[in-house]
Formats: structure tokens, C-alpha cells, sequence
């Protein structure tokens, strides 16, 4: 039987560009998952019958959201609906299931890096037919719809075990519980040559991955131990916990300092790397080197053909806008087109999706292939193990020599956390009305060649993406970039990106807080940084 419940909208369920997250509690509030996930069904068309896949990181109240959404989805119409065992899938595993089993879209329910717990962060969004996140129409046709929603349709049906792998009725739609892990590494191993990572860590070249009781443990237990040979204990962490067993689960210089410590120790191993809450980001550290997200990009690029999948070479790359520039040079050198985006991994999928580009990053720790429409943690990893392998090569001699061949993009992100919201809004409004005005002022050593707020044209559906991120640049090719962050659940996170291009190796072992401070100093100057939020250093540093 299907109910109808009444309910009245709430006013704050807009989505950002990584779906809706809140806190646990405004979750658990009656009426307030069930009015997001009909909004999603409402704003949908041509699904009677089809197939919907369902899967989160296991956090805090993960279970009980996806009984909602089966019971849900049943009584929308949906035909059939796949579930990970035990409610897992990881962010880029249920990408990689819409795409293989041709199903209609999907609802991931994470918060990504975010804190799990009752007192912490949920989040639900919704990917489409390609595996990637919705675009800006559906996810704006959702908002609209939860401003106005006065009733949610639920089947009248016992909760489904998640924890048994096989199919059972639902209200006259099937669900399917199926192995989360299965898929995933089968596509890896299609994708990287196990063979050569295998002689690697056979030979004696140590691995560690913290899964920070995450969601990626099952996957990297099942790929690094089990089919590539690492010893037993290598993943780390590697049972997911609904509050991540009190970490912070984002794969950073300030959350993984303990797998940073433990490889750059002289007795530690040669290859460490993490993964964030939903299984899309990564951290990559090699012995005496820390991999910036940025350079991971570039080098992975401009080694692609080493990994048998991509051994055909890449049609393009692309980043977002506040990554650096390290990547450009790989597409200038190689020959290849070179796109920036705004933030957000949705923006990657037309270019993806009508072959443009074959990698593609963000500086938030997150990389990518046309393998599914979402960053991938695990495949970057796996990326760097097959390059090491195949180049015989340590962490630090690839990285290294990539920057003697490409020159090095000195890059760091500041991010100001939980930051007053009207004081970070201030902060902005006020930059960007003096952005005209910075043209031809020298700061120092510096002279402003430019200063913007980026707006992205989509070079694919023509659609327009204004106020992504303010843009100042220098004369020479420094820049500063200052956005405010969508990924937070309490005030605002403003982070500021700064970057320097040095071609001369024998400049480029400086260190990088250093090499940039003349932009950090200047960034505070031009923004008020310090003024507008009363931080006199950010948050984390990366």
C-alpha cells in the first residue's frame, strides 16, 4: 500500500554543488529527508519502471535515510533499485554502478570529508544517467520543488535487510542487494597493470592506505591486500564507522599527519597514501614528498600511457579553477585541449561525457577519469602504484623530475573554517567591488595584470556559471584566487589559493610556504582577510 503523507516545505534545503548537507539532526527532523528525497522524484521524468541505485559512506544515519528512499523509490515507480551491502557504496563504486548496470541515476547519501555522528554532518544528492552528480538544472528544479512540496508518497512496507546479498520484493519493485566492492575492483584491475604493482610490493616496496574508518576500507582491503599482495594491516582503519571512528575523515597534511609521519620516518614505508569519507578524495605521499593534489594531476597526465587503460594516450585535461596551472603545461607540451571549471565535479561532465577530456582534478584532493563521472580516491592511488611500478622510480625522483621537465607551480590553499557567514559574504562583496579597480597596482614586486570574478562558459551545452571564485593576477603568472566553500555544514569556509610558477630547478626546493609569501601577505592586503574574519592564520594549510 502507498501512503501519502502531508508535510510543509522547509527553506533550507538548497543544494550545493556536492548535494544537501546538514547536520545529522536537521536530517532526523520529522518529515525533512522525506521532502528532499520526493523533491528529487518530482523534479525527475520517464523512471516509471527503471532502475535507481542507492548506496552512502555508512555514516551516522545512513541506514535509516536509505530505508526512507527504498520505500520511497517504490512507491514512486521505480522498477528496480540496487543497494550496497550494508547501505556501502563508495561515491565513485555508485558512479561506476549507474554506468555499468544502465540505470536511471542514483541517490548517494554522504557529506564527503565531513565529521560523521549524531552531532555531526549527512548529506544526500543525486547523480544521473552518466554516474555524475546532476547538473545545475535538475538540482535548481529540486530546490524549487522543496520550497513548495505539501506531500510525500511512501510504500507501506517492512525495512529491507541490507546486510544479504540477493533480491527480494519491495512493494512490487525489486530490490537487489549486491556486493559493493565486486564491481569496483574489477574495473581497476581492467584499468592499472596489477601485474607490475604486484612485483612492486612483492620486491618489498611498502604500502600503507588510512581508509580513516571510511568508506573505501572494504575496497582497499579487497584491491591492495588481497589481489595486489600487500601484507595483511596495510589498509589502515579499514572498517567504516558511523562516526569514522572520531576522525575528521579528509585526506589532509593536518588529518593524515599520522600517515604523513609514519612514511617520511626512516623506518616507515616507501608509499603512503588516504582517502576521505565517501571514497572520492586522496591524499598521495611518498618518501621524503608530499604529493599536492595539483602536481598529482600533472604527473598522473603526463604518464597516463604508462597504465594499460589509458595506453592510447588522453584526449584533454581539465581542472577546476582554483587548481594550479601544473596541469596546462602538460597539455601544452603534450599537445592536448586544456579546460577550466568552476568547483565542482559536475562541471567535468560534459567534457567527459563528449570526449574532450580523459583526466581531470580539483585541488581539494580529488581526481579523476572518464572511468565514472566522479573523482576517484582509490584510483589515483592505484595510479601512482602503476607509474612507480612501470618507471622503477620513488615518489620523490618522479615528482622531482617532472617539475625539471614542466617547471614547478608553487601552490597552497589557506582555508578559514566555520568563518562568521555575513562577515565572509562582506568580506567578498567588498572585494569584488574593487576587482576594477586593481588593474596596474604594484604591490612590492608585484603588478596586477588582471582581476575577475570567473564566470565559466560550457564549452558543450553553452550554459553560463557566473560568480565562481575572484581571480587576481600578476604579471609574471602569480595569482590569487579567494571563494567561499560549499562543503561546510556550519558558517562559512572562505579558502584562499595562492601560486607561483618557477621554471629554474635549482629554485624549486624552496619551501612552499616561503616561496608564496609575498602573495599570502598581499591576498590579506588586497582582501582584509584578518580584518573582515578575526582569524590571524587559517584553519588548515595545505
Amino acid at each position: 500500500m502507498i501512503k501519502t503523507v502531508a508535510t510543509t516545505p522547509f527553506q533550507d534545503q538548497k543544494p550545493g554543488t556536492s548535494g544537501l548537507r546538514k547536520k545529522v539532526k536537521v536530517f532526523a527532523q520529522p518529515n525533512y529527508a522525506e521532502n528532499f528525497i520526493q523533491s528529487i522524484f518530482d523534479s525527475l521524468e520517464n523512471f516509471n519502471g527503471k532502475t535507481l541505485v542507492i548506496g552512502g559512506d555508512g555514516r551516522y544515519y545512513n541506514r535509516e535515510v536509505i530505508q526512507k528512499a527504498i520505500k520511497m523509490a517504490a512507491a514512486a515507480g521505480f522498477g528496480k533499485l540496487l543497494v550496497g551491502k550494508g547501505g556501502i557504496l563508495s561515491t565513485p563504486a555508485a558512479s561506476n554502478i549507474i554506468r555499468k548496470y544502465g540505470a536511471f541515476g542514483g541517490i548517494v547519501l554522504s557529506a564527503s570529508h565531513n565529521p560523521g555522528g549524531p552531532d555531526e554532518d549527512f548529506g544526500i544528492k543525486y547523480n544521473v544517467d552518466n554516474g555524475g552528480p546532476a547538473p545545475e538544472k535538475i538540482t535548481d528544479a529540486i530546490f524549487a520543488r522543496t520550497k513548495v512540496i505539501d506531500s510525500y508518497k511512501i510504500a507501506d512496507i517492512s525495512d529491507i535487510d541490507l546486510d544479504v546479498i540477493g533480491s527480494v520484493d519491495a512493494g512490487g519493485m525489486t530490490v537487489e542487494v549486491i556486493d559493493s566492492v565486486a564491481d569496483y575492483a574489477e574495473l581497476m584491475e581492467s584499468l592499472f597493470d596489477f601485474g607490475a604493482i604486484k612485483t612492486l610490493i612483492a620486491g618489498g616496496f611498502g604500502v600503507i592506505i588510512d581508509s580513516m574508518s571510511a568508506v573505501t576500507g572494504p575496497y582497499a582491503v579487497e584491491i591492495l591486500e588481497k589481489r595486489l599482495g600487500a601484507p595483511k594491516g596495510s589498509v589502515r582503519n579499514a572498517v567504516p564507522l558511523p562516526d569514522f571512528g572520531g576522525h575528521h575523515p579528509d585526506p589532509n597534511l593536518v588529518h593524515a599527519k599520522e600517515l604523513y609521519d609514519d612514511v617520511m620516518s626512516a623506518e616507515g614505508p616507501d608509499f603512503g597514501a588516504a582517502s576521505d569519507g565517501d571514497g572520492d578524495r586522496n591524499m598521495v605521499v611518498g618518501k621524503g614528498m608530499f604529493v599536492t593534489p595539483s602536481d598529482s594531476l600533472a604527473i598522473i597526465a603526463a604518464n597516463a600511457k604508462l597504465a594499460p587503460g589509458y595506453a592510447g594516450g588522453i584526449s584533454g585535461i581539465a581542472r577546476s579553477m582554483p587548481t594550479s596551472a601544473a596541469a596546462d603545461r602538460v597539455a601544452e607540451k603534450l599537445g592536448l585541449g586544456m579546460y577550466e571549471t568552476p568547483t565542482g565535479w559536475k562541471f567535468f561532465g560534459n567534457l567527459l561525457d563528449a570526449g574532450k577530456v580523459t583526466v581531470c582534478g580539483e585541488e581539494s584532493f580529488g581526481t579523476g577519469s572518464n572511468h565514472v563521472r566522479e573523482k576517484d580516491g582509490l584510483w589515483a592511488v592505484l595510479f601512482w602504484l602503476n607509474i612507480v611500478a612501470v618507471r622503477k622510480e620513488s615518489v620523490k625522483d618522479i615528482v622531482t623530475k617532472h617539475w625539471a621537465e614542466y617547471g614547478r607551480n608553487y601552490y597552497s590553499r589557506h582555508d578559514y573554517e566555520e568563518v562568521d557567514a555575513t562577515a565572509a559574504n562582506t568580506l567578498v562583496a567588498t572585494l569584488r567591488e574593487k576587482l576594477a579597480t586593481l588593474p596596474g597596482t604594484t604591490y612590492g614586486n608585484l603588478k596586477v595584470a588582471s582581476a575577475d570574478d570567473f564566470a565559466y562558459h560550457d564549452p558543450i551545452d553553452h550554459s553560463v556559471s557566473k560568480n565562481q571564485g575572484i581571480r587576481i593576477l600578476f604579471e609574471g603568472g602569480s595569482r590569487i584566487v579567494l571563494r567561499l566553500s560549499g562543503t561546510g555544514t556550519a558558517g562559512a569556509t572562505l579558502r584562499l589559493y595562492v601560486e607561483r610558477y618557477e621554471a629554474d630547478p635549482a629554485r624549486h626546493a624552496i619551501d612552499t610556504q616561503e616561496a608564496l609569501a609575498d602573495l599570502i601577505s598581499v591576498a590579506d592586503t588586497i582582501a582584509g582577510i584578518k580584518s573582515h574574519t578575526g582569524r590571524s592564520e587559517p584553519t588548515v594549510i595545505t
